[in-house]
């Protein structure tokens, strides 16, 4: 068992993307959503928590099979914070981080979700640890379970961002995984990816 979960975030509507939905979108024969939920299935992280919302039915069926804990956000509406204060909540005792996974990055593979969380244990389990890119950052983010009580007070379409500005225990971890910043917004973010 890890103390180290995955809390894998498909709730949203995605709607820069159209009328189709995002996370049910088909790369290389599967579902974005299940790219991301095979992942982490794949990596040392447990249990792996999946926050759905919109189209809740499509999507905990494109992830049938697999060894994830539905979680459906009735409040997914109300923006992403909601969705993240379910997945929080839904942590077992023994976890004492959670690493956030966007259910719109499909190129986040197993052996990017285990080096960060190595690497969150060798910088001496900080608040958050954030992958950068060239000085931008991304994701996927491991979160210190001690950062509860502030999610807890999140509200509307943000995730923890403004929580983790300026705090001296939030470390940013540089790597060279472009997937850390390739995340399936629009149609055409999608396009470039089929070819």
């Amino acid at each position: 068992m890890s103390d180290v979960a995955a809390i894998v975030l498909a709730a949203g509507r995605g709607t820069r993307f159209g009328d189709e939905p995002k996370l049910l979108a088909r790369l290389g024969g599967k579902a974005l959503v299940r790219h991301v939920a095979e992942a982490a299935v794949g990596s040392s992280v447990d249990p792996v928590i999946v926050v759905t919302g919109h189209r809740s039915e499509e999507v905990e069926a494109a992830l049938h099979g697999l060894p994830v804990q539905i979680l459906h956000n009735a409040l997914f509406a109300q923006g992403l914070s909601t969705s993240l204060k379910a997945g929080f909540s839904a942590l077992p005792p023994r976890a004492r981080a959670a690493i956030i996974l966007l259910g719109d990055m499909p190129f986040v593979k197993a052996d990017l979700i285990d080096a960060l969380v190595v690497g969150w244990r060798e910088r001496g389990e900080p608040a958050a640890l954030i992958p950068t890119l060239n000085g931008r950052r991304g994701n996927p983010v491991v979160l210190s379970r001690d950062l509860q009580a502030a999610i807890e007070g999140l509200s509307g379409d943000i995730g923890a961002g403004p929580l983790l500005r300026g705090r001296s225990d939030v470390l940013e971890w540089p790597i060279t995984d472009p997937a850390v910043a390739q995340d399936i917004d629009t149609r055409e973010d999608f396009a470039k990816h089929r070819m």
